[in-house]
């Protein structure tokens, strides 16, 4: 055992012998230098405690920041293949991710606090997303791929005072590689080949046109195939005769007895849960004088794979797991085009204006199949259903503003103002056919909500000031001033009108709902307006150059809105209260970041799709009364060595309790009891005082790599990955072994071989090595004998494949 290993066993032992509970998640990676000459990443060691975030909107040590944040490098992205947000969330203690297949959406938890739930692209998370430093509204296509990216930051607890609306649990801060006026021409590449015909490429040059000028171009596509099967109807379906029998004990006319067509049923093309990707984006630096930057970037992203499917928990007798009997075919086309632009002004020696804006266009379609082929139909026209989740347009369009005057240099009183508007006009028709047995048969209902104006406009300004009282003690105050507006203009929401006289068939992508047999259930014209304001209150103490503790309240902050029907949902609010400490040891080889939190949240929104007592269908919304409470422990621990990298990242959430919600629905869980009269739901369930869901007891990740030197100077170096996490509870329902996922652990492995000048390497991986199936959300059906069958989405199953890069 080497001296620096000998250290880092010491070490750990130590901190294990004298916390309760530990954990790590701050990037441990050696950081890639740049060669000017010809662009190689060489590997050398940098001590932790120079790594630089953006947390309090400077640039400051990691170490000496007293905020609870993950940075996250851009090798560790590379090297645990992170394509997506929902790919961090391993590395970041607290933090989960899940997706929605009907739209197709990202919802995230942090610290106990999300709302996965939210399905449309127009639901408001309660982590805000940003990519270099611009709000991104829309996930779906901020995030879709990853791409060129320098660095993820992840700040935990509410961030509104600088950070700003829908911060309510945290922010994440992807930042792209900028070009580079003084590096030469230089660049990487990447192709990647893996089972289920996975390929991806990706490529970025730096072009330094002048001494002032600057641009750089990055590229990258990834595709594989579905990971969901089809099954054969023929060997699933009952017999003709049993069809038949079915239909005449349900009162239907013998002369119209038709047996089900399978040809209805997708045997071929492109299945559900593939991927299919592709994303460019220029990047611009001008820098005519030493004072003034300014970095402009134009980003232009396709998706064109397929929604993630529900698959039945258990499957039926004969039936692979990764399989399902689809009658509605994947499709989902998705584009997005966005501008970024951060404009710094050194005004003087003291201060600095920086100016934020962007802009994004964002298009799409989609077709999902709701049923998933759960509960068979008995005939054409009884047992199942046929339900289409489509999403006929959507056009979403945001723009954001953001002015920051700050002070530079050595100050008693560091502060920062700043000045913040954006704005969204949104679009969007969805229809939803739900037919009897199949589509072929009677309808059970019809839906097309169409609403062809939504809007948002957020204003806001902001102060923060930290008092250095001594060069060791800190004391920051901080408060936002928001005022949020949103509107819903001419938003109909169509309903089935069960007229004779109308054929009863799928409503077509082209009809107009009032010319096909739909009458209006609701109008959802409606305005919010509302103002609040977010604070910090914070205190920070210097122990040593390499000890630091802190104490803090915050306040976080979601508006509220417009839902179906024109009612309102209130804002809500979130008061953290938090203690962090920061440790270095081993002249910065090691760190151990750690904090504890108790969370106050008011008027928590929960958004489902629902069924109203008169049978129309809708998108609720609820705010949960009084107090949901969260109390947890995290904890980060880094080390590297030159040879050796490790991390551990722990989260502890042992107390997560909802408030008050008496009459809580969902279309995803049938079965649910019926409601009295004054809820104006279908079905409903008391969930007061459930427990959160997406919020396990306890999460562990740990990560291990080192570096074998090999006599012709080149390297080998395996990395370990393992994570574990305890039951979580998978809705707020709390239902019972379906609506949960058991404790896990999932790993993965890579091998890499870099060549001794460091100019190319090559990469084996396998991830989910042992196959584990991992839910990430629950929804259940109901068949005739009253008995339940669950259908979750899954995290992929085990990946493998090679991957082969260069620099030049």
């Amino acid at each position: 055992m080497t001296l620096h290993r000998s250290a880092m066993y010491v070490a750990l032992t130590a901190v294990l012998a004298t916390a309760p509970v530990l954990a790590i998640g701050q990037d441990a990676a050696p950081q890639a230098t740049t060669d000017k000459g010809n662009g190689s990443s060489k590997q050398k060691v940098k001590n932790l405690e120079a790594i630089q975030v953006s947390a309090t909107k400077r640039e400051t040590p990691l170490q000496k920041t007293p905020v609870a944040v993950t940075a996250i490098t851009a090798d560790t992205l590379d090297k645990e293949r992170v394509m997506t947000v929902q790919d961090i969330t391993k590395l970041v203690p607290g933090l989960q991710g899940t997706s929605e297949g009907d739209h197709d959406v990202t919802t995230l938890t942090m610290r106990g606090i999300g709302n996965d739930s939210a399905k449309t692209e127009y639901a408001d998370p309660e982590v805000a997303l940003f990519i270099d430093g611009v709000y991104a509204p829309r996930a779906e296509s901020a995030t879709s791929l990853l791409m060129d990216i320098d660095s993820v930051q992840v700040l935990r607890g509410p961030q509104g005072t600088l950070w700003g609306r829908n911060s309510t649990a945290g922010a994440i801060d992807f930042e792209t590689v900028k070009p580079d006026i003084n590096g030469g021409f230089y660049g990487n590449a990447q192709m990647s080949l893996g089972n289920y015909s996975q390929s991806g490429q990706k490529a970025a040059i730096n072009l330094p046109i002048s001494s002032t000028f600057a641009m750089r171009v990055a590229v990258a596509h990834e595709q594989h195939d579905g990971y969901v099967n089809y099954q054969n109807p023929g060997s699933e379906l009952p017999s003709v005769a049993q069809q038949q029998t079915a239909y005449l004990a349900s009162g239907g006319n013998p002369a119209k007895f038709q047996p089900i067509n399978q040809a209805l049923y997708v045997q071929g093309g492109d299945k559900y849960n593939s991927q299919n990707q592709s994303a460019a984006r220029i990047s611009a630096l001008w820098q005519p004088v030493e004072s003034f930057k300014w970095n402009l970037s134009y980003e232009y992203f396709l998706d064109r794979g397929t929604p993630d499917m529900n698959v039945m928990q258990d499957p039926r007798p004969g039936q692979p797991f990764w399989s399902a009997l689809i009658d509605t075919a994947p499709y989902l086309h998705r584009t997005s085009k966005t501008v970024r632009s951060r404009m710094d002004w050194q005004i003087n020696d003291g201060m600095e204006l920086t100016y934020i804006a962007g802009y994004n266009r964002f298009s799409g379609a989609s077709n999902y199949d709701q049923d998933t082929g759960a509960i068979l139909p008995t005939s054409f026209t009884t047992g199942g259903v046929y339900q289409d989740d489509r999403t006929n347009s959507s056009n979403y369009s945001s723009y954001s503003h953001e002015f920051d005057l700050k002070s530079t240099g050595q100050n008693t009183v560091d502060w920062i103002l700043g000045a913040y508007y954006a704005a969204e006009d949104n679009n969007i028709r969805f229809d939803i056919p739900i037919m009897n047995g199949t589509q072929q048969g009677t309808v059970n209902w019809q839906g097309s909500f169409i609403q062809p104006k939504e809007t948002v406009e957020s204003e806001a300004v902001f102060g923060q000031g930290v008092w250095h009282v001594t060069d060791a003690f800190n004391l920051t105050a901080g408060a936002r001033f928001s005022d949020d507006t949103r509107r819903n203009e001419g938003g109909i929401n169509w309903g089935w009108a069960y007229d004779p006289t109308v054929p009863q068939v799928p409503i077509s992508p082209g009809s107009l709902p009032q010319d096909v047999g739909f009458s209006v259930s609701q109008h959802n014209d409606a305005k919010y307006h509302k103002s609040k304001v977010t604070w910090l209150a914070r205190a920070d103490y210097e122990f040593t150059k390499n000890a630091m503790a802190y104490a803090s309240v915050s306040t976080g902050y979601k508006s509220g809105g417009t839902q179906d029907g024109g009612a309102l949902y209130q804002p809500e609010t979130l008061t953290n209260y938090e203690i962090g400490a920061k440790f270095t040891f081993f002249d910065g080889h090691m760190t151990w970041n750690s904090a504890a939190y108790y969370e106050d949240f008011k008027n928590f929104q929960l958004s489902a799709p629902i069924v109203y007592q008169n049978g129309n269908h809708g998108l609720g919304f609820s705010n949960v009364q009084g107090s949901t409470r969260v109390a947890g422990f995290e904890s980060e621990l880094a080390f590297q060595s030159h040879d050796d990298r490790a991390n551990l990242v722990f989260s502890a959430i042992p107390e997560k309790k909802l408030g008050t919600l008496i009459y809580a629905g969902s279309n995803d869980y049938a079965g649910l009891p019926p409601c009295p009269p004054q809820s104006n739901l279908g079905t409903c369930m008391n969930i007061t005082g459930h427990t959160l869901p997406h919020a396990p007891d306890a999460s562990l990740t740990a990560i291990y790599e080192h570096d074998f030197h090999l006599p012709d100077g080149s390297r080998l170096t395996p990395r370990l990955s393992a994570q574990y996490q305890s039951m979580q509870w998978l809705s707020v329902f709390n239902l019972g072994s379906g609506d949960q996922q058991k404790a896990y652990v999932r790993s993965d492995f890579s091998l890499r071989y870099t060549e001794p000048q460091d100019r190319w390497y090559a990469n084996v991986y396998v991830q989910n090595i042992t196959d584990d199936k991992v839910r990430t959300n629950a929804a259940r059906f109901q068949e005739a004998n009253g008995s339940f069958v669950y259908v979750s989405q899954y995290l992929p199953p085990r990946t493998y494949g090679v991957e082969l890069g260069v620099w030049f």
